[in-house]
Formats: C-alpha cells, sequence, structure tokens
C-alpha cells in the first residue's frame, strides 16, 4: 500500500474532527501539523507569518478563527500566558516551562512536577484540567 501524501493526511485529520477541509484550514493545518507526532507551540502572529511566508494567502483573522475552530474540535490545546495565548498540537495533560527572555514555551517533561492538594470543586461542578505553568529567566 503506498504511503498517503501529506495532502491526504492533512485532509483525513481535519475530517476526522469533523471539520470540513477548507483550502484555508488544510494551508493551516499543514504548518501546524507537519508530521505525525510532531509538538509544537505558536500564537496566532506566529502562525500567520508563517502562513505569509509559505504564500497561503490567509488573513490573520482567519488564522485566528482557524486556530478557534481546531481547539474546538480538539486537535489543539489553548495556553494563556499573561498578554499571549499559545496554541498546543500536544492536547494531552501536561504543563508547561515559559522561558520570560525568549517567550518560548515549552512542554514540562512528565514526571517533573507533582501536584497535590487539588481543591475540591463546588456541587455541580467539576475539574476539567490543571495547567501549570514554570516560569524561567537567566539569572542577572
Amino acid at each position: 500500500m503506498a504511503k498517503k501524501q501529506s495532502s491526504e493526511v492533512t485532509r483525513d485529520l481535519l475530517r476526522a474532527h469533523d471539520l470540513r477541509p477548507t483550502r484555508q484550514r488544510m494551508a493551516l493545518a499543514k504548518l501546524l501539523f507537519p508530521k505525525p507526532g510532531h509538538k509544537q507551540h505558536v500564537t496566532a502572529d506566529a502562525l500567520f507569518a508563517q502562513a505569509t511566508k509559505a504564500k497561503t494567502g490567509v488573513s490573520l483573522a482567519t488564522v485566528y478563527n482557524t486556530l478557534h475552530q481546531f481547539t474546538e474540535a480538539g486537535l489543539l490545546r489553548e495556553v494563556s500566558v499573561s498578554s499571549a495565548t499559545y496554541f498546543d498540537t500536544n492536547t494531552s495533560p501536561h504543563h508547561h516551562v515559559l522561558d520570560e527572555d525568549t517567550g518560548m514555551l515549552t512542554d514540562l517533561k512528565p514526571g517533573r512536577l507533582a501536584l497535590t492538594g487539588i481543591p475540591r470543586p463546588p456541587r455541580g461542578s467539576q475539574v476539567t484540567s490543571v495547567d501549570v505553568i514554570v516560569r524561567m529567566r537567566k539569572k542577572a
């Protein structure tokens, strides 16, 4: 059986998440998921810069809309850090490290952080996730 082409894999990924594979979604999905298992954190502005460089012809508004659609469909995880919002292709439960000098957000390796004493939610509510961001910067 022949190896699937990149466009076909991307189209299948979108359809598997109940998203119509429009030209814009296809172009942005190829940038976000260039190969299976590839993990990255992107801001809308950074993805827009990549899309512009790749001559995709998508607007910044389309990038924002698509990132939010992908998040709602479960393809991305939204991580808000101070004034920036990152979109993480790793949707499994995990925590992050933020380099405050560069603004780079990376996954914290599993097992490097232990959480205890997560508060009990009020009656009728449930904890859906716990997001920890460890902030680091170079010593002065």
